[in-house]
Parts: structure tokens; sequence; C-alpha cells
């Protein structure tokens, strides 16, 4: 019930425009949103960890929004090294205006970013943009096989998309948002979660495991080794500002361990949906909101 309510929250106006123009907000928000990405991208790489970044905002009403999306992606790549990867949320590119605009800002990415070997992975959104979302996802692959995509396992179709994804590089994730006849018991989740990550595992997909949760880092470290996967085979995935002892323990072990870095000032839904995935993060942003009022 509380993740239900985290997440009706993250689409009240209302409730934006309180917390985002809080005074007190903005120091805890920089615990998961990067203040100064450069810095940030610089830091996390001489530790070891490999990034991928991504430019906050999402539902764009017109092409011009669009188009400042996409010169926000090309000016982002500049600051990234060889090796890193960029998110991007298709709907920034103008999905819900068309498919083909969005198709066609996707590939500018996909071309700059494959002149400085980056790479580009597709987030998955709410669930009536998951057919567009895979649909241009199959278009960007003809020339850019590498470009990546989101399954996330809370909807009842992740099993499937997984199978169909062979060869490609797909991210894993439990999911953020809400769907008709999408699971909602967390032990559901974590079942589809780990059917799907046996299909990858096994398969030609190089999976992206993006989990914080101890047992599913087990889980996917195992079927790895069942898999016949070595380190370079697949990589784990946590976001910026959680559990980065983990994320330094699995690098220091060899581990490809890729953080999630969101950075620029439309932070609020992207907030709200971490604070419905983890409870624990809900007790730290209160506690740090009262420990400065």
């Amino acid at each position: 019930m509380l993740r239900q309510a985290l997440l009706a929250v993250s689409k009240s106006e209302r409730a934006e425009r309180v917390i985002s123009t809080s005074p007190l907000t903005r120091d805890v928000v920089r615990r998961y949103v990067a203040d100064d990405v450069g810095s940030v991208i610089g830091e996390l790489t001489r530790r070891g960890l490999l990034v991928t970044v991504d430019h906050l905002g999402e539902e764009v009403t017109d092409r011009a929004q669009a188009e400042n999306a996409v010169r926000e992606y090309l000016s982002l790549l500049d600051l990234l090294p060889a090796g890193a990867d960029v998110s991007v949320k298709l709907t920034a590119l103008g999905l819900r205006l068309s498919e083909q605009l969005a198709i066609d800002h996707a590939t500018a990415i996909c071309r700059a970013a494959a002149i400085r070997d980056v790479t580009v992975t597709l987030d998955a959104e709410e669930h009536d943009t998951i057919r567009g979302l895979h649909a241009v996802h199959t278009a960007l692959r003809r020339d850019h096989p590498d470009v990546g995509v989101v399954v996330q396992a809370y909807l009842p179709d992740a099993l499937e998309r997984c199978e169909k994804l062979g060869g490609a590089r797909v991210r894993l994730c439990k999911g953020a948002y809400t769907a008709p006849g999408a699971y909602t018991r967390p032990r559901d989740i974590d079942r589809s979660f780990v059917r799907c990550l046996k299909i990858l595992m096994a398969g030609t997909a190089y999976p992206m495991v993006a989990t914080h949760d101890p047992r599913l880092v087990r889980i996917a470290s195992t079927l790895a080794v069942l898999s016949g996967r070595d380190v370079t085979g697949f990589e784990y995935q946590m976001l910026y500002g959680v559990r980065p002892d983990e994320q330094a323990r699995l690098a220091g072990l060899g581990a490809q361990m890729r953080v999630y870095i969101p950075y620029g000032d439309d932070w609020y839904a992207y907030l709200m949906r971490r604070l419905a995935e983890r409870p624990r993060n809900l007790t730290f942003f209160l506690r740090s909101l009262l420990s400065r009022g």
C-alpha cells in the first residue's frame, strides 16, 4: 500500500510543488541525483565503477522539448569515458507524439554515442509505453545492435520479452510503476525476476542485473557460473546513492558494476519512484528532512 501511495504521489502536481520547492529537500536529493554530474562520473570511474547516466525528464508535450532533450544527451556524451552508457527515456524524445520521432531522435543519440564508444540503453516507463519501447528498440537494433533495453519483472509478460531478446543487452529490473494485471506482491515480483534472469543467463543476451536485493545478487552470481559466463558476460547495476559499499565490494571482486547516475532539475518523479521501491529510502528521506527542520 505504501508503494502504491508513493507512486500516486509521484504523479501529483500539488505534491511536486510542495516537495520540490521546500528549502529542506535539495540536500537530500543530492544523495540520489548528481549535482555536478561530470564530477560524479569522474569519481566513480576512478574507483573502478562503470556508469550509465540519465538526464532526468520525461513525458514531453511538444517537438521543441524533445529536441532539447536530444541536445542535452549529445552534450552529455562529451563527459563520458569509453565504455560508459547513457539511459534514455523515449517519452523525453517524443514517443507520445510519434513513434517515428522517437526513433529519429534515438538514432541521433546512438550514432553520436558509437563514435565515442558509449552504449545507449532505452529505459522502460509507464505500462502503456512498453509496446512502443520495444518497437523502437527493434528498429534501432538494425543499425545499432548494441542498443540496450529494459525489462521490468513486475509485468506479467516480462518472461516472454526476455525470450525474444536473444543477443541484446537487457537491463532486468523489478519495475517502479503500476500497471493493470501486474505483479504487486514482492515475492511474486522476485519470482518473475529470477525466471527472467534464468532465461537471460542461459541465452545469448547480455544481462544487466539491476537490483540492490542481496539475495537476487547472489542468485545472479550463481546463475552466471552455472551458465558458464565469466565476469565480462554480464554486469550488475545499482542506483547512485544506494548501497555504495556493496557497489565497491562487487567492483573489488572484479565484477562489472555499473552505477546509474541521474542528473538534472526534473528529479521529482524519479525520486518518488525510488522511495516507492525501497521503504528504507523513505525513512532516510524523512529523517534527513527532520534533521534539517
